[in-house]
């Protein structure tokens, strides 16, 4: 079993990746910056990163689109085709450096989240509040779109990419909306939030590269049994890779806190994705911020070594 933590495209350096070789991370997720989806063919710079990183006894595993430009295709605005070939033309691009993971988001406008809130030793715990959110609505005029039009989109746009995909070995992860509320945030639908639903893009477009990026915090916010969504998905090996955060809360309410004292058992958790045959990686995703001149960093040590004791304690 393995371990992948994240760095955006500019500081996959020498400190950090030595960083993550240090504390037992396997792999790394990178992500792409906008600037890739220019026309261009990005292959040698892919196969140049991989080989870096590959360097310092790393895996890249996951070369992240979720930052390419997408706004014309998930409002099917002209130009949508534009964007989807820039986005087939990077997936080639993945594949051919001989990275077979992918990720991104379907949401029209952004992730949402009140004010944090603070947590055990002060430290800042990303945090959504319904309530409060609607005191304050955001509104993003001109970006309105229904659920209807997110579904005709996504699956205009999975048609083009997915056999692009399929030929280039690469997979594509679908991250939940965050929080994934049904109702529209910022004037905009939200499809993204819900098992059922991801069961019903997985028909849109069945494909080997058609699948979810398991983020165990988003689904705990659907307010689903989170072990039975992992029996659901992975069944299926759909799950390509996960997000093993905790929460404490609901769809509605909810704190992002510490991965050992959320309302999900974690133990148990891991049970689940061994039962249902689940190989990894696993990566803490985010964490707390620690009110520390370190803090970002040992964040990240303190989440990857507790899931690291837990794949020992569960897989070995």
């Amino acid at each position: 079993m393995r371990i992948m933590d994240q760095l955006a495209w500019n500081d996959v350096t020498d400190e950090n990746l030595n960083f993550f070789k240090a504390i037992g991370v396997d792999d790394v997720i990178v992500f792409l910056p906008a600037e890739m989806a220019d026309g261009r063919d990005h292959t040698e710079e892919f196969k140049r990163l991989k080989k870096f990183i590959e360097a310092h006894g790393l895996e890249l595993h996951v070369l992240h689109c979720g930052g390419l430009p997408r706004e014309k295709i998930c409002y099917g605005w002209p130009g949508r085709d534009a964007q989807i070939e820039n986005w087939c033309r990077v997936v080639r691009a993945i594949g051919a450096a001989g990275v077979h993971k992918t990720a991104t988001t379907f949401f029209a406008i952004s992730h949402f989240r009140t004010p944090s809130t603070v947590g055990r030793g002060g430290a800042a715990y990303s945090t959504f509040d319904y309530e409060e959110f609607q005191k304050k609505p955001v509104h993003h005029p001109g970006k309105e779109i229904s659920e209807q039009r997110l579904w005709e989109n996504l699956e205009y746009f999975y048609r083009r990419v997915m056999p692009v995909a399929e030929e280039a070995g690469v997979r594509i992860a679908l991250h939940p909306d965050d929080p994934p509320v049904s109702e529209p945030l910022g004037d905009a639908a939200r499809i993204v939030v819900s098992i059922e639903n991801y069961l019903r893009i997985f028909d849109l477009v069945p494909s080997e590269s058609n699948g979810m990026l398991f983020c165990q915090g988003c689904v705990a916010e659907m307010g689903v049994n989170v072990f039975e969504a992992i029996r659901t998905i992975g069944s299926r090996n759909k799950i390509f890779f996960v997000h093993f955060r905790n929460i404490r809360g609901g769809r509605y309410k909810f704190q992002e806190v510490f991965i050992d004292e959320g309302d999900v058992r974690m133990l148990e958790a891991m049970k689940a994705y061994r039962d249902v045959g689940f190989k990894g990686p696993f990566m803490m995703d985010h964490t707390p911020g620690i009110p520390h001149p370190s803090g970002h960093w040992a964040g990240r040590a303190y989440a990857n070594g507790y899931i690291r004791a837990l794949i020992q304690a569960v897989y070995i």
